[in-house]
């Protein structure tokens, strides 16, 4: 139950050094983000407060309310969450580090910026992308995949062979949901380097592995009827996957220091 009306709050003097406009309530801000952020939740928001992310000032009459600093802040722990898969310590690292907004994935929308001399490296194409747990987003024709990948049909059947991708078969059409164009993406990134559907199989074994094992911490909340109990428990799985994520990437690095000594 919610500890204060979704409404916006008696209005309130802002404090001198904050433009003239408007405070939002937590209600408010909930319904000006939720367009980028359709998992976004009161009981989310007061999460990231209660883990000294957020520090919306309160009125006398105990309603918190958010200046403008405060949703951009916002914005930019969701987009850091969703775009880079990052725990909450180390977003609360990079805001420390004076992280802005526009430092953080900006919405698929804005147009791209002319591309860069790096730009033209092996694997710089590559998007940082994640996707929700919660859902699998679009879904894609084998010609789209092609078209916006830039890889080979038969790649694809490839990697259907070995598992590594397996679509989702409507009206006798394949089709592949976000998260299997960007592992075709990636993919075609590596065969710039002989890689092949076989090779790859290191990479599934190790996913499935990390999988079961989150699978098997979580387990009685991800079964459990309640609905809350389970929203809560993927969110909780999304960010043990952010640091299982996090812990294979850094003993990755360390891992390669030793082959390039």
């Amino acid at each position: 139950m919610s500890d204060e009306p979704l409404t916006d709050a008696p209005p309130q003097p802002e404090p001198a050094h904050e433009a003239p406009r408007k405070s939002l309530t937590i209600g408010a801000v909930c319904k000006a983000l939720s367009q980028e952020f359709p998992d976004i939740s009161i009981s989310k928001i007061r999460y990231l407060e209660d883990q000294k992310l957020l520090a919306p000032r309160r009125t006398p009459g105990g309603y918190r309310l958010y200046a403008q600093s405060d949703v951009s802040r916002l914005r930019t722990i969701l987009r850091l969450q969703r775009d880079e898969f990052l725990p909450l310590r180390v977003i609360r690292q990079e805001l420390a580090a004076g992280r802005a907004e526009n430092d953080a994935g900006a919405p698929a929308a804005t147009p791209a910026a002319p591309a860069s001399p790096d730009a033209a490296r092996p694997g710089a194409a590559l998007r940082r992308l994640t996707f929700s747990i919660r859902e699998s987003g679009a879904l894609y024709s084998l010609d789209d995949v092609v078209e916006d990948t830039g890889a080979e049909p038969a790649l694809i059947r490839e990697l259907e062979d070995f598992g590594i991708v397996q679509g989702e078969l409507r009206g006798g059409v394949r089709y592949y949901d976000e998260t299997e164009r960007e592992i075709v993406r990636a993919v075609g990134e590596l065969t710039r380097y002989g890689v092949g559907g076989r090779n790859l199989r290191v990479f599934k074994t190790s996913a499935d592995r990390e999988s079961a094992l989150l699978q098997q911490i979580l387990a009685p909340s991800l079964r459990s009827r309640n609905p809350e109990r389970r929203k809560e428990a993927i969110e909780a799985l999304e960010n043990l996957a952010a640091v299982a994520s996090h812990l294979k990437h850094l003993l990755l690095v360390r891992d390669l220091r030793r082959i390039a000594k």
